[in-house]
């Protein structure tokens, strides 16, 4: 999925927000929302950087620490901190993410000339996950792919755990008849 682009102006809209003193934007179009940050339900399994999973409206959306992801430092839980919801494309099917950032910043209007390819080094993080240095009031930010970001084998892996969150708890089994109490009389 592309970027937001103004008509005629070859510019492209990204949400710009803070991770661990860097920062960082993905399309517009893949952002759904911005949610403050709330509590997780841890799912077993799951890689480290998979935080779990929230309820967003009745829908089970998994969570992805981007810091744990990139090998960055730990920081705090400020109440700055929120959750980016964005969608990923899985098997050519929309999947919704939650993103957990320090802060969200600014919409930016990049043109194709405000931005220039990953750096072979000097970023925190693995080139395959960017999409482009944008140049913006003279600072650089570094433009992620969001579906680069989680390998394939770790998506299906948040999918089934989603599914698997969502699904209506089974039923329990019916209780064995009562077997008589022991006593302490023994």
């Amino acid at each position: 999925m592309s970027q937001s682009t103004e008509p005629g102006s070859g510019r492209s809209s990204y949400l710009s927000f803070m991770l661990a003193g860097e920062e960082y934007a993905v399309g517009l179009l893949r952002v759904r929302e911005i949610i403050e940050h709330r509590p997780v339900t841890r799912v077993p399994g799951m890689p480290a950087a998979v935080q779990g999973v929230i309820n967003l409206r009745g829908s089970v959306v998994p969570v992805v620490d981007l810091a744990v992801k990139f090998g960055l430092p730990p920081r705090p839980i400020t109440r700055w901190s929120c959750f980016v919801i964005v969608e990923v494309v899985l098997d050519g099917q929309q999947t919704v993410l939650g993103l957990l950032t320090d802060t969200v910043r600014e919409v930016l209007e990049l043109g194709p000339a405000d931005i220039e390819p990953p750096p072979a080094f000097g970023t925190r993080v693995r080139l395959e996950f960017l999409r482009g240095m944008g140049r913006h009031n003279d600072t650089f930010i570094l433009l992620l792919d969001l579906d680069r970001v989680l390998s394939l084998e770790e998506l299906l892996r948040l999918t089934a755990a989603t599914d698997e969150a969502a699904a209506p708890a089974a039923p329990a089994l019916a209780a064995p008849a009562s077997a008589p109490e022991a006593s302490g009389n023994g």
